[in-house]
């Protein structure tokens, strides 16, 4: 009996050398078209998207929790009184360098020309790291810029520069601005260890929990970084050989994946630890606190 697989593959064969050589003499007739039938495609609206839920929920919220603490630190950061108390100081206004800072000045290095607030002279640090931080600028530019509002949803711009033009070309000095937020977290630092002290000796007041709470986010915020985790573990081809710098990528890894959640708790501590300090300072109320080291 013939080979019914030899014939296959015979007309198989020349099936494919008459298809190659018709589609290589008349390519126009090989060429398909799609045509749809209908009414004219309508023109994308904006923010069209096939997402059934409500995704605008989360850019919402986000524009009002950066707003509202973004415009308290504005207004707390123009004043220039009641940002200090007994052994307590705003986290806005330190390092305090200007000579109006009294006997809660850091270091003198601006003398009493300077009229305005204190915190002006400082803020541009901790501003700086978080506005050029990769998580907040998801944040800003998802909920303020819309670009995009969320995930599976249209932008509303037609183009888009990305991070290549004035001002969004100095997110490039986020390296920079760690750099600085890390002297930043050291003087949070000293503030929490100085707001140990209570009017009789050593104790621990609700400004005291406020204040060491506010240092320790912050030190998680610097430490999580990104910049962070590249300093201490990157440009090495290989780690083998580096033991120090590979463990302390470990944890500056396993740190960085709580980077988000650092910023969302250090942000608003900032300006609820600077309230606080001002209300105690203006004798709203007084601040309660436990002696463990001394007498009344």
């Amino acid at each position: 009996m013939p080979d019914c697989s030899i014939r296959f593959r015979y007309v198989y064969g020349l099936f494919y050398v008459f298809y190659f050589l018709f589609g290589f003499l008349y390519p126009d007739e090989m060429a398909t078209t799609s045509v749809r039938i209908g009414p004219p495609p309508a023109r994308r609206r904006r923010f069209a998207t096939l997402r059934p839920d409500r995704w605008w929920l989360r850019p919402l919220a986000a524009a009002a929790f950066l707003g509202a603490l973004t415009a308290y630190a504005v207004w707390a950061g123009f004043q220039t009184s009641r940002f200090a108390t007994g052994s307590y100081i705003s986290p806005l206004y330190s390092p305090c360098v200007a000579a109006d800072c009294g006997a809660h000045a850091n270091a003198v290095i601006i003398g009493r020309w300077w009229q305005w607030s204190p915190a002006l002279l400082v803020m541009a640090v901790p501003i700086g790291v978080r506005a050029t931080c990769y998580y907040y600028r998801k944040l800003y530019y998802r909920s303020f810029w819309l670009s995009p509002p969320a995930c599976g949803v249209a932008e509303p711009h037609a183009r888009n520069s990305g991070e290549s033009r004035f001002p969004l070309v100095l997110q490039n000095l986020h390296r920079y601005f760690w750099a600085a937020s890390v002297l930043v977290a050291a003087m949070l630092t000293f503030d929490a260890v100085n707001a140990f002290r209570q009017p009789g000796g050593l104790g621990v007041g609700v400004g005291t929990a406020l204040i060491v709470l506010n240092g320790a986010a912050f030190w998680g915020y610097v430490l999580s970084c990104h910049a962070c985790r590249h300093l201490v573990g990157g440009e090495l081809r290989s780690q083998a050989g580096h033991p120090i710098r590979h463990r302390s990528w470990k944890i500056t890894s396993a740190l960085n994946s709580h980077h988000g959640q650092f910023a969302l708790v250090s942000l608003p501590l900032v300006m609820i630890t600077d309230g606080y300090v001002r209300l105690v300072s203006s004798g709203v109320f007084s601040d309660p606190h436990v002696l463990l080291l001394g007498s009344h």
